[in-house]
This record gives structure tokens, C-alpha cells and sequence, in this order.
């Protein structure tokens, strides 16, 4: 496992770390999730991301067990935990009036003491802003941000999907006020969506060491090819693949993206790895990314992309080229007067 220092901090993280999303105290067993921990942490991972409205806290409740029951030393390992949400997930309903939702500072403060408790951990690593409020002033957020840090709760804090803009008016209200500004943000980065990591940061991570901890690099499964089925040299829908890809595209036209996913897995093919070691080797390559996040559902998965770390030796320029052919998916840069 290779180590990459977050953003303007000295905080080693694993380039592969490991998150809960959609599966701890969803999809799979609380058995299943503690393998898949200990595979994580024995292969050098030592970030878990997670969030307080992961499985409505639950996600939070049985990384905590697990983490408990390892008994690894505290030094060896980082978790995450954010905050907008309330415990509510965006696609359930909210559950009334005990439901806070925003970055407030009563919900931040609340909401941190909760995730504590969830986690039985006595203080967070990484703390993220999960989404932004357009109801509360950043400088609300920033202040309660760095009352828990000066509290020893959290020991950094972040953002995550928030524009260049909010984040450099975090900056400029934590230094005008002497206050503590985020150093990490937790964009969504992979092949389909590059315009944030790559053009819309980009004088953040000279300007203010902007850290970036990635969701969903291979776009929550688009690319790692699941829905075709190989036959000799040629590559079809599977029957599974065909309900999947109804689900994710109802109104249909992701005609486009089995051209370029097929693509894809051929090029993967003559590398002699799979399309999801690809799509990740094509994530860290990017010098900008402290790490990206793993999901799994089983061991098998995990300990194949955790492969990745190694592969990134083979995207040659010429490899990188035959990506950009394929997807033609690369944001304009910004203009310079």
C-alpha cells in the first residue's frame, strides 16, 4: 500500500481507503463487513469513511462493533464521519420533527457527539461537511467546525461537493477570525464526472493544500462492467445486466456508455487486469487525489481492486491517451486572460 500526506497537513493516508456507503447495515452481513474491515486494514488501509446518515446511523453503529472488536491500536487507523443529513438518508423520508438537517451549529455539534457514540471512539479523525447549506452562513459553519477541533472531538474537518467558491470563503473567514479552515474535500471522481478535481480545484490545492478524499471512482459500478458477459473475444448485455442498466437509466440512452464500458474492459484486457483496476489505477494517477474510497459487497471484489495500487505503473501516456479516446470526457480548462 502506498501513502499519500492530506493536503496541506501531515496526515499519511492509504491512496485505497475503505467506506460503508450502501452496504454496512444495508446489503450486507455485520460478518460479511467485519472480513471485509480486517482484509482492508491487514492490506494497509487506514481510513474508513462513513457518514451519520449512512443507513440511518446504522452504517456508523457497525463499523463502531467492528472496530471495537479489533482491538487495533488507536495510532493505526482514521475514521470519518459527516454531517448535513441527520441521520436521514436523501431518498427516505425525513422522520418529522426529530430530524435536524443542515450545518447549523447545534445540528454540528449534536451530530458529532452522536457519530462518537455510534463509532465508540473518542474523537473523529476526519469530519466532513457532507453536502453544503445555503440556509446557514459559512462562517456559522467554520466557527463550530473549529470549536470541535479546539475540543479535541474531530482533528480535522472537510467538505464534501462544495463549490471552489465556498470553500475559499471558508478560508478567508477562518483566517480573518482565526479560526480553523477545512483542509480535505470529498468530491465525486472517476471518467464521468472531472470537472470539479480537475479544473474547479485547481488553484485550491496550491492556494490552500486542498486534501481530496474520492467517492465513487468507479461510478457507482458503471465501470466496472458487471452488466456484460464476455463470450470468446465479443462482449454482450447479461440478463442482469440488462434490469440494471433499466434501473440506472429508465428513460433509456446508455447506448453510449456500454461502447465506451466494452472499450474499456478490451483495454483492461490487454493490460491483464480488470476494468474496475483500470478505472481506479486511471483515479490515483492523478496527483491531486489523497485517496479514494472502496466499496465492496464481497471479499473476492475487495481484495481484487485492492490491486490497484500497483497497476498505476502501467497507464504509460500511451495508456492514458487510449482512456481519453474512449471516454472523451475531459473538462475544458479554465480560460486565462
Amino acid at each position: 500500500m502506498n501513502y499519500r500526506v492530506l493536503g496541506s497537513t501531515g496526515l499519511p493516508l492509504s491512496e485505497l481507503s475503505f467506506g460503508s456507503w450502501r452496504t454496512f447495515g444495508e446489503s450486507i452481513t455485520e460478518d460479511l463487513a467485519s472480513d471485509l474491515m480486517s482484509i482492508a486494514y491487514e492490506s494497509g488501509i487506514n481510513f474508513f469513511d462513513n457518514a451519520e446518515a449512512y443507513a440511518t446511523g446504522e452504517s456508523e453503529r457497525v463499523m463502531g462493533r467492528i472496530l471495537k472488536a479489533m482491538d487495533w491500536p488507536r495510532d493505526t487507523w482514521c475514521v470519518s464521519s459527516k454531517v448535513f443529513w441527520g441521520g436521514t438518508h436523501p431518498s427516505r423520508p425525513p422522520m418529522g420533527s426529530r430530524t435536524s438537517k443542515g450545518l447549523f451549529r447545534k445540528h454540528v455539534i449534536e451530530a458529532c457527539d452522536a457519530a462518537l457514540r455510534r463509532l465508540q471512539v473518542d474523537y473523529l479523525d476526519l469530519y466532513f461537511c457532507h453536502r453544503p447549506d445555503l440556509n446557514t452562513p459559512i462562517r456559522e459553519t467554520v466557527s463550530a467546525m473549529s470549536d470541535l477541533v479546539r475540543q479535541g472531538k474531530i482533528l480535522y474537518w472537510g467538505t464534501s461537493e462544495w463549490t471552489s467558491r465556498d470553500i475559499a470563503l471558508a478560508h478567508a473567514f477562518a483566517a480573518k477570525e482565526n479560526l480553523i479552515a477545512p483542509v480535505m474535500e470529498q468530491p465525486q471522481y472517476n471518467l464521468y464526472e472531472r470537472q470539479r478535481v480537475e479544473v474547479d480545484y485547481s488553484r485550491l490545492y496550491q492556494e490552500v493544500g486542498l486534501g481530496t478524499t474520492i467517492w465513487s471512482p468507479l461510478a457507482r459500478g458503471k465501470l466496472v462492467g458487471h452488466f456484460l458477459e464476455k463470450k470468446g473475444d465479443a462482449y454482450s448485455i447479461s440478463d442482469s445486466g440488462k434490469v440494471w442498466l433499466q434501473e440506472v437509466y429508465p428513460e433509456g440512452g446508455y447506448e453510449s456508455v456500454i461502447d465506451q464500458v466494452i472499450s474499456m474492459s478490451k483495454l483492461a484486457g490487454e493490460l491483464d487486469i480488470t476494468p474496475a483496476r483500470l478505472a481506479l489505477a486511471w483515479v490515483l494517477k492523478n496527483p491531486n487525489v489523497t485517496t479514494a474510497i472502496l466499496g465492496a459487497s464481497s471479499v473476492s471484489h475487495l481484495q481484487e481492486n485492492l490491486r490497484a495500487t500497483t497497476d498505476t505503473a502501467l497507464l504509460t501516456g500511451e495508456v492514458m491517451e487510449k482512456i481519453e479516446d474512449i471516454f472523451q470526457t475531459k473538462p475544458e480548462p479554465e480560460e486565462v486572460f
